[in-house]
């Protein structure tokens, strides 16, 4: 078997998001679920993607999950973006891809230009009193505290300004107390001339990742919270970690379209 590790939501190799993907072409079903978190502990990356097709008359073209090193989660961004790289760039499928996934059927769209569109559901935000011992966690005062829902699992919080989520050091044991998954830091962009409406860095240690590098999920809760703020459905978001990336955004009531271009930087040949 052929496996990949992307690079998303960049135009260059070794920045953006890295993803493991394994396209199981030969397969009717998924291997056991033991065997796939051992591959995504072995890549060793926020998330390895799985994928294999499925017969025609499905709701979707292709059976989709992803892992973390310790865990299955519900919704990826980085890996899907990946995912529908790969199916285009090898010629495994042409046009629009569609994903049977924990998150419902998802859709990514590839263009001329090299990007492709991912169609997610919009996070329902449900403002919330700061958790006790979040400020000291985090390491600065929250403006405001989100839920970001089932999906996505995190706490969103809005801090003071862009040079507060660049400079963020959390005590990540601690903030681990706070959600499910972890916590999204953003702040709006402090000149939009350099091109990005928002700032934002994500922190996930319940799913054994100290700081995510871009995450696309995210950006569906980040999308309507900043939406709602500037007045605007399409927006740019900077996730401002050290590998970085861009994250263009488009709010359509309960769904968001996320926006981004992916590299393959490795292709192997998986023994195990």
């Amino acid at each position: 078997m052929r496996i990949r590790i992307v690079d998303a939501f960049t135009d260059r190799p070794f920045s953006g998001n890295p993803a493991g993907v394994l396209l199981l072409t030969g397969a009717d079903t998924f291997p056991d679920g033991s065997w796939l978190q051992n591959v995504a502990l072995e890549v060793n990356h926020a998330e390895t993607a799985f994928a294999h097709p499925l017969p025609e008359g499905a709701e979707a073209d292709w059976a989709l999950r992803w892992f973390t090193p310790a865990t299955e989660v519900a919704m990826c961004g980085h890996a899907t973006l990946a995912t529908a790289h790969v199916l285009h760039t090898t010629g495994t499928h042409e046009g629009p891809v569609r994903f049977a996934t924990r998150s419902g059927v998802l859709v990514a769209t590839p263009a001329a230009d090299g990007s492709v569109t991912l169609d997610f559901p919009t996070a329902p935000l449900t403002r919330v009193d700061p958790p006790g011992g979040l400020a000291e966690a985090l390491g600065t005062e929250p403006l405001t505290v989100l839920d970001t829902g089932p999906n996505v699992g995190d706490l969103l919080v809005e801090v003071a300004d862009e040079k507060t989520v660049h400079a963020l050091a959390p005590d990540l044991k601690a903030l681990a107390a706070h959600s499910e998954r972890g916590v999204i830091a953003t702040a709006r962009a402090e000149d939009p001339a350099r091109g990005y409406d928002f700032a934002s860095r994500c922190f996930f240690p319940n799913v054994g990742i100290d700081e995510d590098p871009v995450t696309g999920s995210a950006h569906t809760a980040l999308a309507p919270f900043w939406s709602e703020r500037l007045g605007r459905p399409r927006l740019t978001g900077l996730q401002a970690s050290a590998r970085s990336g861009r994250v263009r955004t488009e709010l359509r009531g309960d769904r968001t379209l996320l926006t981004g271009r992916a590299v393959t930087v490795i292709e192997g040949e998986l023994l195990a």
